[in-house]
């Protein structure tokens, strides 16, 4: 009886929902806060270029370098960097028709496909040589090959890389997609490229969709539209990735005899809920307020996953892993930039 007595508090205290749910209200309003504070920078001059997902993980950062996270913040901090992450994921399925792809056409989504695989496979390639680690490795990959900085976040919900090297990738993305923003806009009379083919090579290698609107957007409306469904067509392709890397890691346990880091290697069904609002926006005509409340949503969440992730990062731990990471990402650059520029040449 007395056993009983001392259990049951002990019970309470450490699994009913009240407390879990009460605990994340620190960390979910410092996450906002940080969020709030990047969509006010971005009005500052100079600073409007750069995505608020971008500018949340630098605050992040510093806020957890210089300060420190509290402890009681960090179930709040957890959630954003999780639950937030996956919900933001699935709502950027809205921003996405199949009819957007089929005006890409055949040839373009294959040179955005090919450009894709050939990229992955090159940095991941690379990335053995200079003794990178795996998981780095893959969510720099990712992260240039599709999306950017929200493609390393995906893409770490099936690799379970540390939140240093996540951060690391989201910079290395960042930098050399910010270079691409300024730089791409010099080129199109230098290589010869009209607004649709500008277009397709901005839409196939910038990391970015917000570096890929300020780039091509530059050059006349219709590169800039063009270059924006060419970029949406290329967020599409993150599904696929992302299941392929959940089912090579599940692989990869099995061989390797770890059956309890198999059972981590879920199957990412947030990506799938992503398809299935592409599939819900191609069928259905949703109201322009709706879709754009939706997407303002969206980026409101990855944001505050973004800022989760600064808070998350010790800078200590990202100089720990030194320059080569740094030098395989401008290396993908390079390839990403050059290959779909070989491919546009090719076929338009």
């Amino acid at each position: 009886m007395i056993a009983r007595t001392v259990s049951r508090p002990a019970a309470l205290a450490g699994s009913t929902p009240t407390p879990i749910h009460a605990g994340v209200l620190p960390g979910l309003a410092l996450t906002a806060a940080v969020a709030g504070l990047a969509f006010a920078l971005r009005q500052l001059p100079g600073l409007a270029a750069f995505s608020p997902m971008i500018l949340a993980i630098v605050i992040g950062m510093a806020f957890h370098n210089l300060w420190g996270t509290p402890a009681r913040a960090r179930p709040g901090v957890v959630l954003s960097l999780r639950k937030l992450l996956r919900l933001a994921i699935v709502l950027l399925g809205l921003q996405l028709t199949a009819q957007q792809v089929a005006a890409v056409g055949g040839t373009g989504i294959g040179v955005i496909a090919l450009t894709l695989l050939a990229t992955f496979l090159f940095t991941t390639a690379l990335g053995r040589l200079l003794g990178v680690e795996r998981g780095l490795v893959e969510l720099i990959a990712a992260g240039t090959s599709i999306c950017g900085a929200s493609a390393v976040i995906a893409t770490n919900t099936v690799t379970g890389a540390r939140d240093e090297d996540v951060a690391y990738a989201v910079a290395c993305v960042t930098v050399f997609g910010s270079v691409a923003m300024f730089i791409y806009p010099l080129l199109p009379r230098l290589l010869d490229l009209d607004a649709h083919a500008y277009g397709l090579w901005a839409g196939a290698s910038i990391h970015e969709i917000a570096q890929v609107v300020a780039a091509t957007f530059q050059n006349g409306r219709e590169a800039g539209e063009f270059g924006t469904i060419a970029k949406l067509s290329r967020v599409m392709m993150l599904a696929p990735t992302v299941i392929v890397l959940a089912l090579a890691a599940a692989r990869r346990a099995r061989r390797t005899g770890t059956a309890e880091v198999a059972a981590r290697s879920p199957m990412p069904w947030f990506v799938l809920g992503f398809v299935a609002l592409v599939g819900l926006n191609s069928l259905v005509t949703l109201p322009a307020g709706l879709k754009a409340d939706i997407a303002t949503t969206a980026t409101v969440l990855l944001t505050m996953a973004l800022a989760a992730m600064g808070l998350e990062t010790d800078i200590r731990k990202l100089r720990a892993r030194g320059m080569r990471p740094l030098v395989l990402g401008f290396a993908a650059f390079l390839f990403i930039a050059g290959f779909s520029l070989a491919l546009v040449k090719m076929t338009t």
